[in-house]
């Protein structure tokens, strides 16, 4: 089958945000669209608002006038399902709740063609269960696109454990005939994008419950360490508390209460409170008119040592900060290593400044110690954290941040937590990768496409593994789960499997 054609109906079933967002998509792309809603006069409504962003559009010159004016033709509210008869593809966008969405399609299969597609776009529900309810499971399947819909490329295309391999292609190819990027995916707990992005949310929000930092401070060291667009504090702020605490509770029950997808109780206590974030004006910030901008913990300057010992090769992912401090004009004197152990910086006080390695800072063998946290690219990085252990003093916090305030970095220093910010939540995240693409969620390329279009990654996880080396990720992974019992940390089959061929390949 290939995609729907121009002269094909499309049904959209639920007129909130979403809903209109889909349905705006739809009728841009040439196709008669109809809109319903089970509140009397909404579908009306959204009708009126979906034509007022089309007339901005044509105010912005993004579009002619003359395809606002087609667009309008073939737009129209239908006030009862029935009026839906010669729908093509049906999408619905109503609450998250399975007897409702099985409900509604219960009623279409009575209505519509038995060639017409039933499409849900749950982004937490199982797409097999929805299904479940039809005679014709087989035409039903899930197009999760992403708010604000007519802006964001991405569209996931789910199939269930029923879904005919002829619906989820006409679906595939009908997001692409509309100008988005679609990805296949098996019907898992999140799909794609909520399930590899929970750890981005999660590790930040168990640092800020170990006080490690302020959530200001822990959302600059993910924007500007390792180029995220927003941090997870005031990105969960955007999003609405409630529903970024929703998905993780349901990913977490759905995957029976697995410890890696253990929600927040700190989310939990704000959702409590009513503190959702912008839409509430206040969430992990203050969002009133007039609200100071959250400032993150920065370091004053410090004087940068003229010179440090690497003692053997830092690990593969600080490869190149000895090339950056020759640049910077600190000089690099090179030493052996103690057997058994990673290279590190020596600092002129006798200090050890090191990766992170999934431990703590704190440790008896390292005594004065600095961590310092992963960047994806130090180069371009402009903020470091650094944890020093209980031993290290102040003069060698000193001339660890003058160390990195020479390379153009901001400082910001956490408190010694096994793993830091942003190592062990890039690591989760590659970990929840590559376990899904062994188990057949999705390709690797199109994990990666997920990822970058769905959240605005600064990368692909797996595109990350390959850089970093599945081997360090394994290994902070393995620290961390021996510093956290429970499993929360403990690497996936698949990622040992792909870090010990890696070694036998080496």
């Amino acid at each position: 089958m290939t995609a729907l054609g121009s002269g094909d109906t499309v049904a959209v079933v639920g007129t909130g945000t979403m809903g209109q967002g889909i349905a705006q998509v739809a009728l841009v792309a040439g196709h008669r669209v109809r809109l319903h809603d089970s509140v009397p006069g909404r579908a009306e409504q959204a009708a009126g608002a979906i034509l007022g962003r089309l007339d901005r559009l044509v105010e912005k010159g993004r579009i002619p006038a003359a395809a606002r004016d087609a667009a309008r033709d073939r737009l129209s509210p239908a006030a009862a399902l029935t009026e839906l008869a010669g729908a093509a593809l049906v999408i619905e966008a109503i609450l998250e709740e399975l007897p409702a969405k099985q409900e509604l399609f219960r009623a279409l299969e009575d209505i519509v063609p038995a060639d017409c597609l039933l499409a849900t776009n749950t982004s937490s529900l199982p797409v097999t269960a929805v299904a479940g309810a039809l005679r014709r499971p087989g035409r039903c399947l899930g197009l999760h696109f992403f708010n604000p819909a007519p802006l964001l490329p991405l569209v996931e295309v789910v199939s269930g454990a029923a879904t005919d391999p002829e619906a989820a292609a006409t679906a595939y190819d009908t997001a692409a005939a509309w100008g988005k990027t679609p990805v296949r995916c098996a019907d898992t707990p999140g799909f794609l994008v909520n399930r590899i992005a929970r750890p981005f949310y999660a590790e930040a929000l168990r640092l800020y419950e170990e006080r490690a930092a302020d959530p200001a401070t822990l959302d600059a060291v993910l924007r500007e360490g390792c180029g995220f667009r927003m941090g997870p504090f005031e990105l969960t702020d955007l999003i609405g508390q409630d529903v970024n605490e929703a998905v993780t509770r349901s990913v977490w029950h759905a995957f029976f209460q697995d410890p890696k997808f253990t929600p927040s109780l700190a989310q939990r206590r704000l959702v409590e409170a009513g503190l959702l974030g912008r839409k509430t004006g206040r969430g992990w910030y203050d969002h009133s008119e007039g609200a100071e901008p959250p400032r993150p913990a920065t370091a004053a300057p410090c004087p940068a040592p003229a010179a440090v010992t690497l003692h053997g090769e830092l690990p593969r992912p600080a490869a190149v900060l000895p090339a950056l401090l020759a640049e910077a004009g600190i000089e690099v004197v090179r030493a052996t290593a103690p057997e058994g152990r990673a290279g590190f910086l020596r600092l002129p006080g006798g200090a050890a400044l090191a990766l992170t390695d999934g431990g703590p800072a704190t440790r008896r063998e390292d005594g004065r110690a600095v961590r310092f946290d992963l960047a994806l690219d130090y180069r371009a990085a402009t903020r470091i954290a650094l944890a020093p252990s209980a031993a290290a003093s102040g003069a060698d916090v000193a001339e660890a941040t003058g160390l990195f305030q020479a390379l153009g970095k901001e400082v910001s220093v956490l408190d010694d937590v096994p793993g830091m910010l942003a190592a062990r939540t890039i690591a989760m995240i590659i970990d929840f990768a590559v376990d899904a693409a062994a188990r057949g969620v999705a390709t690797p390329e199109d994990i990666d496409t997920a990822m970058r279009l769905g959240v605005n990654y600064p990368g692909g996880p797996l595109e990350w593994a390959e850089r970093l080396g599945a081997p360090w990720v394994r290994d902070l992974l393995d620290s961390l789960h021996r510093h956290n019992a429970g499993g929360r940390y403990a690497p996936s089959r698949a990622l040992r499997r792909r870090a010990d061929l890696e070694e036998w390949v080496l």
